[in-house]
């Protein structure tokens, strides 16, 4: 079983795996918190719109998502402002406005810019290059780094934006930065888990820690756990039953949440 780990493509997974693993389901608690779930969704979508630019402009991909997603991300906190009891409504704007955007600029396009943008949809974790693994690596640790330093600023504003205010934190900035952040993760993670999967990584683990953790740093780290082993499990079965990656680790994880929430109510009911 441990021979696949000599292929050099299968050793860059597993080092992609422990960096989004140390910085996607912390992020997916926040934003569960925050109750903006979807905004990994709305931002991965958006992404498509940079990749599109992209292509038709002959630019790096990276470079022209993270800028498109930057400035979506900044967007998105106006209109969280305007909608504030309403927040769903400023994600579904975004969202159908992103694939729009993507959709138009990609007719455009020549006709091998319609197989490249297929690729960045569902993405594959086995085939990512080197500098990307880097760069998953560097965002993790700026992510571990700001969580270290703003951890309690952040779970102030995360819980109670009014005491947050009153303790005097920049409220606005703060919710901006963690946008932004978010956004060029989200960018950052589209070549290995795919625009319509990297919400999976980010928010199902963290659903999964939520229920067993029995404190904020415990659920951090809980969540942090099972995203590494939801998808080094999911590469090493797909490797194996030949199935999509991004797909076969969306499957387990869910299957860990059920299994989860099975035994809990199992528990509650006959324990």
């Amino acid at each position: 079983m441990l021979d696949l780990f000599n292929y050099s493509f299968m050793l860059r997974a597993v080092w992609a795996i422990v960096a989004m693993s140390l910085f996607a389901p912390i992020l997916g608690i926040f934003l569960i918190l925050r109750r903006q779930s979807l905004l990994s969704d709305t931002l991965s979508h958006v992404s498509l719109a940079g990749v599109a630019f992209g292509l038709l402009l002959g630019w790096n991909t990276s470079w022209a998502t993270l800028l498109v997603v930057t400035v979506a991300a900044v967007v998105m906190e106006y209109l969280r402002t305007v909608y504030k009891h309403y927040m769903e409504v400023s994600t579904a704007i975004l969202m159908s406005f992103g694939l729009a955007l993507a959709l138009i600029v990609t007719s455009y396009s020549n006709g091998g810019s319609t197989v490249s943008l297929e690729q960045y949809l569902f993405g594959s974790v086995i085939t990512i290059s080197s500098s990307q693994v880097w760069a998953l690596a560097a965002i993790a640790a700026v992510i571990l780094i700001l969580v270290a330093f703003f951890i309690r600023p952040m779970y102030i504003l995360t819980f109670d934006e009014d005491t947050a205010f009153v303790d005097g934190l920049p409220v606005r900035l703060m919710s901006l930065a963690f946008n932004v952040v978010t956004g060029v993760a989200i960018a950052l993670m589209i070549p290995a888990a795919g625009a319509l999967l990297v919400s999976t990584i980010m928010i199902l683990p963290a659903s999964i820690a939520m229920r067993l953790g029995r404190s904020f740093r415990w659920t951090i780290v809980l969540s942090v756990l099972i995203g590494f082993v939801g998808m080094l499990s999911g590469i090493v079965i797909s490797y194996y039953s030949e199935t999509p990656a991004s797909a076969t680790i969306t499957m387990i994880f869910i299957a860990i949440f059920t299994l989860v929430t099975l035994g809990q109510t199992l528990l509650k009911r006959f324990g």
